[in-house]
């Protein structure tokens, strides 16, 4: 079984900055990306950006492209999501999960999550 932490959130202002910490227990072969979503109160879970860890590859929702960064230390079995520019909107608490599909934004198509962060952005 794959458990995942997330660490690093907390409250900033608008225009601030947070980065987020994603580790896991273990990494099998069958996991091809580690994703990131956020969910604020009363709306549905929503794809943040994912990054592959054999390729590096990283796509990015509309909404964050340009703002956040994607990455990963596979050594440390550790993603990782720069946060630049925030905005209230941004505020949610935001996962960390793991999906065996290789183009996945589906939060049905991630397989194990952690209990995530809160992330909150104050006006």
């Amino acid at each position: 079984q794959v458990q995942l932490v997330e660490s690093g959130g907390g409250l900033v202002q608008t225009g601030g900055s947070l980065r987020l910490s994603c580790a896991a227990s273990r990494r099998t072969f069958s996991v091809y990306s580690t994703g990131w979503f956020r969910q604020a109160p009363g709306k549905e879970r929503e794809f943040v950006a994912r990054i592959s860890w054999t390729s590096g590859s990283t796509y990015y929702a509309d909404s964050v492209k340009g703002r956040f960064t994607i990455s990963r230390d596979n050594a440390k079995n550790t993603v990782y999501l720069q946060m630049n520019s925030l905005t209230p909107e941004d505020t949610a608490i935001y996962y960390c999960a793991t999906t065996s599909h290789r183009s996945a934004v589906s939060p049905t198509n991630y397989s194990y999550w952690g209990q995530g962060t809160q992330v909150t952005v104050s006006s």
